[in-house]
């Protein structure tokens, strides 16, 4: 049985929807952030030493990271879903938009989050992060495009990374500019295996 260590209102909802997608058996152990600080709780060092989520456990398997958990459940459970073949055109165009979502794109969002709440102090550092921010989704808006999805023409690892970051994104009010990249957020959200997925997993609500 395939265990999903669940933090409200973050990257492991992403996880849900893919073993929705997938249709497997899979239970939650979930945790609760810190009312003040909004941190993962201490309890979540007991399954991996980062503390962070998402992490599963498939058996005596335990995996964390996001791309990684997405790799290895669609490798060994999609029966060639969600992934192009190695022989495919579009491989390698998977392998860049799945990791590029944490690797490029969560960054600026992030940056964004943080000198909110830093206010005025922060000011130096806006006109960068928000060339960053207009940069990424400038590019994500293009690639998407009217496509439903990021890599050819299905639902691949790719979409289950770029989501998040999208909706994070949409939180901070930063996707306004951005029609494509909205229309493709609400048909994903649209989903059937994404709404149970919002269900199992409780309340998602990242503060937009």
């Amino acid at each position: 049985m395939i265990t999903v260590h669940h933090l409200n209102n973050s990257r492991s909802q992403r996880i849900l929807w893919l073993l929705e997608e997938l249709g497997l058996d899979y239970e939650i152990v979930g945790y609760k952030r810190d009312a003040t600080t909004n941190l993962a709780p201490p309890e979540l060092t007991k399954i991996h030493p980062l503390g962070k989520s998402p992490v599963i456990t498939d058996g005596g398997t335990p995996v964390a990271e996001s791309g990684a958990i997405v790799e290895y459940l669609v490798r060994k459970y999609g029966k060639g879903k969600f992934m192009p073949a190695e022989t495919s055109p579009d491989f390698v165009p998977y392998l860049h938009w799945l990791h590029y979502a944490e690797g490029s794109a969560m960054l600026p969002v992030m940056l964004t989050l943080y000198t909110m709440r830093l206010g005025e102090a922060a000011a130096p550092l806006r006109p960068r992060i928000e060339s960053e921010i207009a940069n990424h989704f400038g590019y994500m808006e293009k690639a998407i495009g009217s496509k439903d999805f990021f890599v050819g023409n299905e639902l691949t690892g790719a979409d289950f990374q770029i989501v998040f970051i999208l909706e994070a994104a949409r939180s901070l009010g930063l996707m306004k500019p951005y029609p494509n990249l909205n229309r493709y957020l609400d048909a994903i959200h649209a989903r059937p295996a994404y709404k149970r997925g919002v269900e199992r997993g409780g309340q998602y609500d990242l503060g937009g």
